[in-house]
Formats: C-alpha cells, sequence, structure tokens
C-alpha cells in the first residue's frame, strides 16, 4: 500500500488542471509579449489565470503577479519593500518571527548583512503563536515591513492575521503574510484582512512546480526582484511560464470550489490521527494547537527516544510518506527551529514527525497509519538509551 502523508511538502497536479495546461505546451505556444495574433491567446490565458486568482482571495486582477515560486515571492516581497523604503529615506527596520519558512529567514539574514536592515524577530508560545502585544510594542518610526507567516508549514499553527493586519494598517506599516500552506487550506479575504502583500504557490495548491504568486495591494510598491524585461506590467521581468500560469489558474479555481467539502473531510481525518496517537502511543506530544487554530491538514508529533529520521525510514519501508518538518530542510540534521522556539528541548525536536493529508488521503490510509506507527515507535524505543533514560527521569523504569 502507498499512503501520501506529506502534502505540505508538495501536492500531486490534479488532471483538469494538466488537462487545462497541456495546449500551452504545443498548440497554443505563443510568446505572450509578442505582438501577432498567434500569442496574443497566450496573453489572454494568463489574463484569465491572473482573474481566477484574484478572485479566490478577493483580490483585482491588477494586484496578482507571478512569479517562479512562493520562495520567490517571499524574496520579492520583504527585498522590494526594504530597497525602496531605504531608498526613500523611510525606515530600515523589519519586523518578522522566529519561526518563518527560510525563504523569509535567510532573506532577512541577507538584509541585516549586506543592507544594513535592521530585523525583529517576534517570539511564540509553546503552540507556535506570536504576542500581538510583543509586535505592537516592537514596532518604531523606522518599521518598514511586517512579515507573519499566515499558518505555520511545519506544526499548522494559524496566526491571528486579522488582527496584524490592523495593527499594521494603524501604524501605516506594509503587512506581508506568507500564505503559501494557508491558501490551499483556509477561505482568505486580503481585503477584509489587511494584507498588502501575500505570497502563494503552485505546487501546494495541485498546481505544477515552478509557478507561483504575488498579491501586491494597489499603492504599494515594492522595488522590482526581477529586471530584463516589461513583463508582469514592467514589475517583473521574464517570459511568462504560461502553461504553469494557465495551470495554476485553473487549480486554484478548483481548488476554491470545493475547499469547504475538503476542509470538513480532511479536518475530521486529522483529529482522528491525533486522538489515535495520544491514545495508543504514550509520552507523544502534539506540537501546536488544535481545533480551528490549527491547518486542517497538519499533524505534528514528538516522540521522545526516537530520531525522526530514523521513523521515516521504517515509514518508509510500510509505504507511508511522511516528513519530519519543512520539507526544504529534509537534507539538514539540525532541530527543527520552529520547534525548538516553541520551547522544545532538542531530544524532542529531533523525535517529530509531520504528517499533512490530502485529496490522496482515504479512511483506509488513517487507519493504516494508526495500526503501524505504534509498533514502529515501540520497536524503536525499545532499542533507545534515550528511551531508557527518560523513563528512570520519570520513575517509570
Amino acid at each position: 500500500m502507498f499512503v501520501y502523508m506529506d502534502h505540505t511538502a508538495t501536492t500531486p497536479t490534479d488532471p483538469g488542471v494538466l488537462q487545462a495546461m497541456m495546449p500551452y505546451f504545443n498548440d497554443k505556444f505563443g510568446n505572450p509579449s509578442s505582438v501577432y495574433s498567434f500569442s496574443k491567446e497566450s496573453r489572454s490565458a494568463i489574463e484569465q489565470a491572473r482573474a481566477q486568482i484574484a478572485k479566490a482571495f478577493n483580490a483585482e486582477p491588477s494586484e496578482i503577479y507571478f512569479t517562479s515560486s512562493g520562495s520567490e515571492s517571499d524574496n520579492w516581497a520583504l527585498k522590494g519593500t526594504l530597497e525602496k523604503s531605504i531608498k526613500l529615506h523611510k525606515g530600515d527596520h523589519l519586523i518578522t518571527s522566529k519561526i518563518e519558512h527560510h525563504a523569509i529567514l535567510n532573506t532577512a539574514e541577507y538584509l541585516e548583512k549586506y543592507h544594513g536592515v535592521k530585523v525583529t524577530y517576534l517570539s511564540v508560545d509553546s503552540e507556535g503563536k506570536i504576542d500581538l502585544d510583543e509586535l505592537k510594542n516592537s514596532i518604531t518610526d523606522k518599521t518598514a515591513l511586517v512579515s507573519i507567516m499566515f499558518a505555520n508549514n511545519e506544526v499548522g499553527t494559524i496566526q491571528p492575521v486579522k488582527e496584524i493586519g490592523n495593527i499594521c494598517r494603524e501604524n501605516n506599516i506594509i503587512f506581508h503574510t506568507d500564505a503559501v500552506q494557508a491558501a490551499a487550506q483556509l477561505n482568505i479575504d486580503v481585503k477584509a484582512l489587511n494584507i498588502d502583500m501575500m505570497s502563494i504557490s503552485g505546487h501546494k495548491m495541485y498546481a505544477p512546480k515552478g509557478i507561483g504568486a504575488l498579491y501586491i495591494r494597489n499603492g504599494v510598491r515594492p522595488e522590482n526582484f526581477l529586471h530584463g524585461g516589461a513583463q508582469e506590467r514592467k514589475r517583473r521581468a521574464s517570459t511568462e511560464n504560461v502553461a504553469g500560469i494557465v495551470g495554476f489558474g485553473k487549480a486554484v479555481e478548483i481548488l476554491k470550489g470545493r475547499l469547504n467539502d475538503d476542509k470538513a473531510k480532511i479536518s475530521k481525518w486529522r483529529d482522528k490521527i491525533i486522538t489515535g496517537i495520544l491514545e495508543k502511543i504514550p509520552h507523544a506530544k502534539l506540537n501546536g494547537t488544535r481545533g480551528d487554530e490549527r491547518l486542517p491538514n497538519n499533524i505534528n508529533f514528538s516522540f521522545i527516544g526516537v530520531e525522526g529520521e530514523t521513523l521515516l525510514l521504517d515509514l518508509d519501508y510500510k509505504g507511508i510518506s511522511a516528513s519530519t518538518g519543512s520539507a526544504c530542510s529534509s537534507e539538514s540534521l539540525d532541530p527543527s527551529h520552529v520547534l525548538l522556539a516553541m520551547g522544545l528541548k532538542h531530544e524532542q525536536a529531533h523525535g517529530s514527525l509531520r504528517f499533512t493529508l490530502g485529496r490522496l488521503t482515504t479512511d483506509e490510509h488513517v487507519n493504516y497509519l494508526l495500526d503501524v506507527l505504534p509498533e514502529i515507535i515501540s520497536r524503536r524505543r525499545n532499542m533507545s538509551p534515550l528511551w531508557e533514560d527518560y523513563l528512570k527521569s520519570k520513575g517509570e523504569l
């Protein structure tokens, strides 16, 4: 049996998406920047996709800019905003959090090192939430941008985005959110939430890899990130990935049409797995919050006494694909920066597993995981001196 439980890492391309894309590889291959009539089909297809994505998030089509990925969108939002603000002598201060995706954290580090930007990294509580009072107290007259992810990719905790947006609007500060994970799971209204910029990614939403977008509210003008051409209304150079854009638009349209039904079904599976693990596996620690403040498809546990990487190999042998955290960091042996920021000890962070559900998930898969995982954990713990030491510390051995 093949059980895919890593939808946060990537998703399969929806068959309807693939079908919509196919003509733009051969029959309708024209460069959308060309002036002849053959290329107008490509240009029209791009604008249709732009409208599809804008409608899904209550944005204007003129506010959607296509990129190559969520990471590029994050880079553009941070670098473009801070470079513009510094050039206009308006401010050189960025506020973000300690649990952001590395596309944000590494870009913030770059801005600190090469542009002298002052960065405030907000702490999070044991569930992964920022403190709104800390955010308010961190704002200065030099704050140019607040960038807080909508929901965490590792533990699924949803941030108080509306409140963050309100604080930023009241202080005339640009608010960017990395919604790469949230956009595939939640209904998002950028206007109601006072979001100024938002990053999204196709391959998290059943579109192909290599396509993303950045929502930029009309009136917000970050510096361009890519130079060389007049594409994307002169704001993002590079010949457009027409097939990818068409697929992205179709994927968002399909996803939003079934979002509420999927959310209800997947959240039940999520809660069943969480309850089952807590009942069947002693000393299992759920990382993150529960209920509506967690992404519907996210489960993250720490299992003291075992290494997450070892568990992944055991699960893979049983046909189950999962993760220890962010797929972008899967080759790193360092413990999760997210879990450490939430207060977990190194040995707890090293023993973490993330299961993320989606369209490939079935009732049979959920039951199979709950049958297989307890035996794997028990067997590995029986081989672990760390587990024996832990039980002794608890007076259970």
